[in-house]
């Protein structure tokens, strides 16, 4: 590889191509939906992957992880996409490309299992794994808690955390369950993943984490589908 090609590479490397690849998708998706009978038609949010708990007890798992993709209007998507870039350009960099992927999407699927677990109405939308993006957040204000860069950061997330999750109080159509859950999913799994080279001193606690992560799911997953089997 000549050096030219390989400046070029390290050049593309460091931009943040996971952010603008789940952006992609989003805008893709809605595009579709929009075509295809809008993005606010229960029919269309159900087939192009929306968080629905029937289908999902029927065994169409995947239906946990494609609702981060999925949006439900114009501001929807607007204010989602927005808020993903500036997360994402941030935390991709602080992460890398691998791990913030990771991150996103277990975040994304930890707040769908507990909208599964908690909330019976057809939902959609990347909030999920933005709140699990403000969980990693925090996640990096605990862990690094000399870095005035770090506590600055935390400090602003803790008031758009609080500021949404007692809008979603006030409204029945904003999925706080998922939220909630994204928010406590992000933070574990970003304690389990960690920043590249940490500290050995941390490990126990990435175990935990990780372990804490996967109990959560199980567990909610169970609650789901137990509601769910009740409801039939």
């Amino acid at each position: 590889m000549t050096n030219q090609k390989k400046r070029t590479l390290n050049e593309l490397l460091k931009k943040p191509i996971v952010t603008y690849s789940f952006l992609a998708i989003q805008l893709v998706v809605f595009l579709l939906m929009t075509i295809d009978g809008g993005s606010e038609s229960i029919a269309t949010l159900i087939k192009y992957g929306a968080k629905e708990n029937m289908s999902i007890a029927m065994g169409q798992w995947w239906r946990l992880v494609t609702p981060m993709f999925v949006h439900i209007g114009a501001l929807h998507i607007i204010v989602n996409s927005v808020t993903l870039y500036y997360l994402g350009i941030q935390l991709e960099g602080i992460f890398g490309h691998f791990r913030f992927a990771l991150i996103y999407v277990l975040s994304g699927i930890a707040g769908n299992v507990a909208s599964f677990a908690f909330n019976d109405a057809v939902s959609a939308g990347a909030s999920t794994a933005l709140f699990g993006l403000f969980g990693t957040a925090l996640m990096l204000a605990e862990t690094f808690r000399h870095n005035s860069q770090m506590q600055e950061m935390a400090k602003t997330f803790a008031i758009f955390i609080g500021l949404n999750l007692v809008t979603g109080f006030m409204s029945t159509s904003v999925d706080n369950s998922g939220h909630i859950g994204g928010l406590i999913g992000g933070f574990l799994i970003a304690t389990a993943i960690s920043v590249p080279k940490a500290s050995s001193d941390l490990t126990v606690k990435r175990i935990l984490s990780g372990i804490t992560y996967l109990i959560a799911i199980a567990f909610f997953i169970a609650i789901g589908f137990k509601k769910t089997q009740i409801g039939l």
